[in-house]
């Protein structure tokens, strides 16, 4: 089984970059966001327990969030491997998903991040905003605060896979494509 983190800030194009890579590899993409809306749609125990603690307005404990992904996993037994979108977000999320993998025999292969500068991340939303309806994507102080918010979650997971000598910078900016064939040759370097 093959896996893969992808990182990246709001707006640096992990949605498209991920599309392109479950396609070209065969993975299974593993957003814990929309794990999370499909767990609390269906109902199921994780779903209304992580409801719960959203309606008292919390955080979903990673407790919560790991059992959904090793559901997940549980869903899907003959996936040649997974691309984590944007997770884990902390150390101890790192750490859990670690030893989740473990248990299945199986580890991340490789933790890719895409860097994109602040100022190229502001335009990209403010644009992105006019067309998704996505009120967080339409006030520049509120997209700043999110890039600082991710910088600061971030930046020790990055080292803590920096340390296992997974964790790889790819330039976020330029042409899709050209983004696109980076994280190939990346990926290709450790499969």
């Amino acid at each position: 089984m093959f896996n893969l983190v992808l990182f990246g800030p709001p707006g640096s194009g992990k949605g498209t970059q991920s599309d392109h890579l479950v396609a070209r590899y065969g993975l299974k993409h593993l957003s814990t966001g929309n794990l999370l809306r499909k767990e609390i749609a269906d109902q199921t125990p994780l779903g209304l327990e992580a409801k719960r603690y959203i309606d008292a307005g919390q955080l979903v404990p990673d407790a919560v969030v790991i059992g959904m992904v090793g559901a997940y996993f549980d869903q899907n037994p003959d996936a040649a491997g997974f691309l984590f979108d944007g997770f884990p977000r902390t150390v101890a999320q790192a750490e859990a998903l670690d030893e989740l993998l473990s248990q299945r025999q199986t580890s991340i292969a490789r933790v890719l991040a895409l860097e994109v500068t602040e100022e190229e991340l502001v335009k990209r939303l403010l644009n992105r905003g006019k067309t998704s309806g996505r009120t967080d994507d339409t006030d520049e102080s509120v997209i700043r605060k999110r890039f600082s918010v991710y910088t600061q979650e971030t930046s020790p997971v990055a080292d803590y896979y920096q340390n296992k000598g997974k964790f790889q910078s790819i330039p976020g900016e330029g042409t899709v494509e050209g983004i696109s064939e980076a994280l190939c040759q990346a990926i290709d370097a450790v499969r």
